[in-house]
């Protein structure tokens, strides 16, 4: 038997038979192509996975997979028989390669996920080591380090990351967090199948089957476990975002709604009339409606301020019954309202909107211990045709709502600008 390689290679020796040889090959290589495979798979996964969700973490775990996943392949003899036959440069850089590159994704992939855990000189030390591993890869494949120089780096920088991840495991552990012990799992298992693989290297551990692929095992493992903690890293941070989203949205809400009627308050008023006077022209034109109840001040007077508020409540609910999807209902305070409506072909349009507005609120009101009964008196105006300002409109259906008041209430006028009122 000759045996000649220039690079790393553990090889023990036996004798056997042929075939019982033979048998032993093809389930090598079915156990190996297996692995390799399901690496493949991972790999292929965590780059779709940064593709759609363009979360780094998932380049980090790549380069971290696609370090194991060939170094896996070239321990085994896997790339010297089938990838790069004959390619000496190949046999003699691989192992110290891709050993360098997989613990420079591990320092990466730990640096984020462990970011909150880690002070900032951590995470600047983190990403300083990642630097050197990559540094001390190049400096290999260029032969100014020989395989000897990446063992004394993998033997002592490579094992940093994992030592410096255990804090801030340990409180994720603490704060209930199943991150922290996925980390210490996959630490335990690495460090127990790197002991068995250098006892094997040193001929202190028997060469067997599990002993010599005790670190393969060891790495898929770790591998998925990093899948697993890579998952539940980027749900969190989909979690976080849309509780963010949320917490914004309810925010907003709170500052451009009426706490009463929900419906929007003088500030959302405003910023609905911006937008909308963007949109309108001669051809779709924008009502602007200003009421004001009549008769509300004998109803708090009779009855109090509860039943005050419940009768704003329903002619909250009445106004948004009436008006169409879009159309923008604000309160600005006691009981006076603006309702938005826009997409208007003409004035009449407008009319007849205003009309269904008086009717819907003319009906009798019955609240949960008393019945009553008020009317509202409406002033309106259109944009553009009034102007495009929304002060000025705003006070144009106000001066048109006052006149009303004067004029027998209960009534819609439009303002008059040009000299036109209803």
């Amino acid at each position: 038997m000759r045996v000649e390689t220039s690079g790393s290679m553990i090889l023990p020796m036996t004798l056997s038979s042929f075939p019982s040889f033979h048998g032993q090959a093809l389930n090598e290589q079915l156990l190996q192509g297996l692995l390799a495979s399901l690496e493949l798979c991972l790999l292929l996964y965590s780059l779709l996975q940064w593709i759609s969700l363009r979360e780094p973490l998932y380049i980090k775990y790549s380069l971290l997979i696609l370090g194991s996943v060939l170094f896996s392949v070239h321990f085994f003899g896997l790339g010297q028989m089938y990838l790069w036959t004959d390619n000496l440069w190949m046999e003699r850089h691989m192992a110290g390669i891709t050993a360098l590159i997989a613990a420079c994704g591990t320092a990466l992939f730990i640096e984020d996920v462990l970011a909150q855990d880690m002070g900032r000189r951590l995470r600047r030390a983190m990403r300083i080591l990642a630097g050197i591993l990559a540094t001390a890869a190049l400096l290999h494949a260029f032969d100014v380090i020989d395989i000897h120089g990446v063992s004394i780096v993998m033997g002592t920088i490579g094992l940093l990351p994992s030592l410096l991840s255990v804090p801030g495991a340990v409180a994720r552990i603490r704060r209930g967090d199943s991150v922290g012990t996925y980390f210490l799992v996959a630490w335990l298992g690495y460090f127990f199948v790197s002991a068995v693989m250098v006892g094997v290297v040193r001929g202190n551990v028997d060469a067997n089957f599990w002993t010599m692929h005790a670190f393969l095992f060891g790495a898929t493992l770790d591998m998925l476990i990093f899948l697993r903690i890579a998952v539940l890293r980027s749900t969190a941070v989909h979690f976080a975002a849309q509780r963010a989203t949320r917490e914004h949205d309810t925010l907003h809400s709170l500052a451009h709604s009426d706490p009463l009627t929900s419906l929007l308050n003088r500030r959302g008023l405003n910023t609905t009339l911006t937008a909308a006077l963007h949109t309108c022209g001669p051809e779709s034109l924008l009502a602007v409606y200003m009421l004001d109840l009549d008769g509300f001040k004998q109803v708090n007077d009779q009855h109090g301020h509860d039943a005050g508020d419940e009768l704003l409540e329903i002619v909250a609910s009445r106004l948004r019954a009436t008006m169409r999807a879009g159309d923008g209902i604000a309160r600005l305070g006691g009981d006076e309202f603006v309702v938005l409506a826009g997409g208007l072909q003409s004035d009449e349009q407008a009319i007849e909107l205003g009309t269904k507005l008086v009717d819907a609120i003319s009906l009798p009101f019955a609240l949960s211990r008393h019945k009553c009964h008020v009317s509202v008196t409406i002033g309106y105006t259109l944009a553009p045709t009034d102007g495009r300002d929304a002060d000025k409109l705003l006070k144009l259906a106000d001066a048109a709502m006052y006149a009303g008041k004067q004029n027998g209430r209960n009534c819609l006028r439009r303002s008059e600008t040009l000299k036109q009122g209803v």
